[in-house]
C-alpha cells in the first residue's frame, strides 16, 4: 500500500532511474538494447506521473501518463523493433565526435552545470519543493543528454532513439514546472515531428548513417545532385 508519505520517495527513486536509463541510452551499442531502456524510460515517467497525480490531486496527470503509456511504452517501441528484427540491425558500433565513455563524463559536467544554474534561478522553487526542483534539473538534463546522444551516434535510427529521449526530458521538465495544457500541446507537437522523422526513415534506410542516407535518397529522386553540392 503506498501511503502519501512514501510517494515523494518513491518519485525520487523513479526520477534517479530515469537519470540512469538515459546514461544508458548513450553507452549501449545493441540496438534492441536502446529500445527496451527507452522503453524503461518511458515507463518510469508513467509512473511519475501516476504518482504526481496522487501528490497534487491533478485528474489531468493521468492522461499524460494514459498517453505516454500508449504512445511510448507500447507504440512506438513496438513499431521501431518490428522494422528492426526485419531487417536484421543489431549493434550500433559507429560514433563521432564522442564515444561512450566521453560521453558520458560530459553528461555528467552537464548535470553538475545545470544543477548549479537551477539552484541560483529556481532557489525559491528549490526552499519550497525539493521535490520539483530535482525533476526540473533532471528533466532539462535528459535533454542534453539525448541531444549528445544525436550528435555521437551515427546511425539515423539511434539518433531518432536521442530526439525520442530528449522529448521524454521535455515531458518530464514539463510535469514538475510548466502548466498541463502546454505539456500536453508541446509533446504532440514534438510527437508529430518524430512520426515524420521515423516515417522518412523507415521508408528510405532505417539502418543508413546520415551519409549513407542521402546516398539512398539519391536513388528514389528525393535528393538530388544539385543540392548534395549546395
Amino acid at each position: 500500500m503506498i501511503t502519501p508519505e512514501s510517494a515523494p520517495v518513491l518519485v525520487r527513486i523513479s526520477l534517479v532511474l530515469v537519470l540512469v536509463s538515459a546514461a544508458f541510452l548513450l553507452s549501449s551499442r545493441n540496438l534492441p538494447n536502446l529500445v527496451r531502456i527507452y522503453q524503461l524510460q518511458s515507463l518510469l515517467l508513467v509512473i511519475i506521473a501516476v504518482f504526481l497525480a496522487g501528490i497534487e490531486d491533478h485528474a489531468l496527470l493521468f492522461l499524460v501518463a494514459g498517453l505516454t503509456f500508449i504512445s511510448k511504452v507500447w507504440g512506438i517501441p513496438t513499431f521501431i523493433r518490428m522494422i528492426q528484427q526485419r531487417i536484421q540491425i543489431h549493434q550500433d558500433i559507429r560514433f563521432s565526435y564522442l564515444h561512450p565513455a566521453g560521453a558520458l563524463m560530459v553528461s555528467i559536467l552537464i548535470i553538475l552545470l545545470v544543477y548549479t544554474c537551477f539552484s541560483r534561478i529556481l532557489d525559491s522553487l528549490y526552499e519550497s519543493s525539493s521535490l520539483f526542483f530535482l525533476g526540473s534539473v533532471i528533466g532539462v538534463s535528459m535533454v542534453l543528454m539525448g541531444l549528445i546522444a544525436v550528435f555521437s551516434r551515427k546511425m539515423a535510427i539511434t539518433k531518432v532513439i536521442g530526439y525520442l529521449s530528449m522529448e521524454n526530458g521535455v515531458l518530464l521538465f514539463g510535469m514538475f514546472v510548466t502548466e498541463l495544457p502546454f505539456i500536453i500541446e508541446f509533446v504532440i507537437m514534438v510527437d508529430l515531428i518524430i512520426l515524420v522523422l521515423l516515417t522518412s526513415i523507415l521508408t528510405v534506410g532505417i539502418d543508413s548513417s546520415i551519409e549513407e542516407y542521402k546516398e539512398r535518397m539519391q536513388e528514389f529522386h528525393l535528393f538530388t545532385g544539385e543540392e548534395a553540392v549546395q
